[in-house]
């Protein structure tokens, strides 16, 4: 179900980051158990969803208990939800013109990630989101950063590290695939990806 050309778009992201995770040194501090950024709920693209999902069918053939552990947690985390969903809460599409879009389920942790050890089980198969966390990124109103990182560094020292990555256009046409394939369109959340 996911285009084969995905591989390509997360190896030049991985690539980009690999790069400004070089570029950023010891200002970057993520590293295996540091969840901050595992908590709250954000918007995801069919491409992100279909990714989660095959990223789940692999686990459940190599590691069935952990992929059992990660739907039940998101079948606990959607029942938590459900009542303010902005959105469907039938089919998880997100209403991305609700204003409370922002605020919605802040404090709810990914269903991937693993309480026992703060990692994420289904690592290799994470959103596009989850893979440009950390670096500095090109924002509306400048460059966004992880409030944990880049102590002590300056506006232009930052600046010198930002992400690089230019795949809007492949990214797109990835997800224009996906959709004529499935009919699945709309963005949606971590959760309702690994149900769906």
């Amino acid at each position: 179900m996911l285009p084969a050309r995905d591989a390509q778009l997360v190896q030049i992201v991985d690539a980009a980051v690999a790069d400004a995770a070089r570029r950023s040194g010891s200002w970057l501090l993520c590293a295996p158990g540091c969840t901050q950024c595992c908590v709250g709920v954000f918007p995801i693209s069919q491409l992100d969803a279909a990714r989660l999902r095959e990223g789940l069918a692999v686990l459940n053939v190599t590691d069935p208990e952990r992929a059992t552990a990660v739907g039940n947690r998101a079948r606990q985390s959607i029942a938590r939800m459900a009542p303010d969903f902005p959105g469907d809460a039938q089919s998880g599409i997100l209403d991305e013109a609700r204003a409370d879009l922002d605020d919605f389920a802040s404090d709810e942790p990914c269903p991937a990630l693993d309480p026992a050890t703060g990692l994420c089980d289904l690592y290799a198969a994470r959103p596009m989101t989850c893979r440009v966390f950390g670096p500095p990124l090109r924002v509306e109103g400048g460059i966004g950063v992880c409030e944990l990182c880049y102590h002590g560094a300056t506006e232009e020292q930052i600046a010198a590290c930002e992400l690089h990555v230019d795949t809007d256009e492949l990214e797109s046409s990835l997800t224009a695939e996906l959709a004529e394939g499935t009919g699945r369109t709309g963005n949606t959340i971590v959760a309702f990806a690994l149900v769906g």
